[in-house]
């Protein structure tokens, strides 16, 4: 969880295994990403009265046959999810989470931060959801739509190379693996072995 000086509410980014450690931290928005067909995780049961977006797509960049591509409505519905989270801001605590807390979740929280301080550089939003989350590793593909329907000319998905280009360095296998699992634009950029 992070008391942020980026956004006008709290935020917390997590896996699913991760849930049940947010139960008495007073969440109040929920944007739960999971792949299609997963039901509810069973901690929401414990988190008291929130108000929670259920969406459904696997964590890929690239159409994959039987496999659920993000697509622009899934945004939409992400950034409107923002909007009315600002409406209501004074005192929110938004928990965004994805099987691992590490893309689905991450993209949609750097979007919705940079959709909440338009004032603001996209590169700031993704970093302050690096900085809450270290492991972070956004899906591209949510980005580049998310980019384009918040007019950022690009910056965000130029911050998302940058990170790409932080994170192989420090971590190679992990570039490797996104690479090797069909997320090859995310690290076309970058010199792995």
């Amino acid at each position: 969880m992070s008391e942020t000086g980026f956004a006008p509410f709290r935020i917390t980014v997590c896996g699913i295994d991760e849930l049940p450690g947010h139960c008495d931290v007073g969440v109040s928005h929920v944007l739960s990403i999971l792949d299609p067909g997963l039901p509810p995780p069973p901690a929401f049961g414990s988190f008291g009265e929130h108000v929670r977006l259920d969406l459904r797509f696997d964590d890929i960049i690239d159409p994959i046959p039987g496999k659920t591509l993000p697509e622009p409505q899934h945004v939409d519905a992400v950034l409107a999810f923002g909007q009315e989270l600002l409406a209501e801001s004074p005192g929110a605590h938004l928990l965004v989470h994805c099987h691992m807390g590490v893309s689905r979740s991450t993209a949609s929280m750097a979007l919705i931060l940079a959709q909440s301080r338009p004032d603001r550089d996209p590169a700031e939003a993704l970093a302050e959801v690096v900085r809450i989350r270290p492991q972070t590793w956004p899906n591209l593909r949510i980005l580049e739509i998310g980019d384009q329907k918040l007019g950022l000319d690009g910056k965000m998905v130029a911050a998302a190379r940058d990170h790409y280009a932080r994170a192989a360095k420090a971590e190679p296998q992990k570039a490797r693996f996104f690479r090797e699992v069909g997320r090859g634009r995310e690290v076309e950029h970058l010199d792995l072995p």
